[in-house]
């Protein structure tokens, strides 16, 4: 069976969500070394996706919300592309 187009575009947002995740996990741990494969590569992919929101929204004193709102953007446009998907029979 062939998987249906929106629900491979879900899967792959939650993917991207997950790596999200990891990366604000590791930001947490003291001294990590992003130099090493596979973490500069996870730290290069989401700073595309962190960096528009850290531009707008200032840290709170040495807590970084950005990536709050990354996840919210990130998850409205998973919902808004998988729904027209889904409503045009994709």
């Amino acid at each position: 069976m062939i998987a249906r187009p929106s629900y491979l575009i879900y899967q792959l947002f939650n993917i991207i969500m997950l790596i999200m995740l990891i990366r604000v996990f590791l930001s947490w741990i003291p001294n990590f070394n992003w130099y090493k494969e596979p973490w500069y590569s996870i730290r290069k992919f989401t700073d595309y996706i962190f960096e528009p929101f850290r531009k707008v929204i200032p840290p709170i004193g040495m807590l970084d919300i950005s990536p709050i709102f990354a996840f919210m953007f990130v998850g409205f446009v998973q919902y808004l592309i998988c729904s027209i998907l889904a409503g045009i029979g994709l």
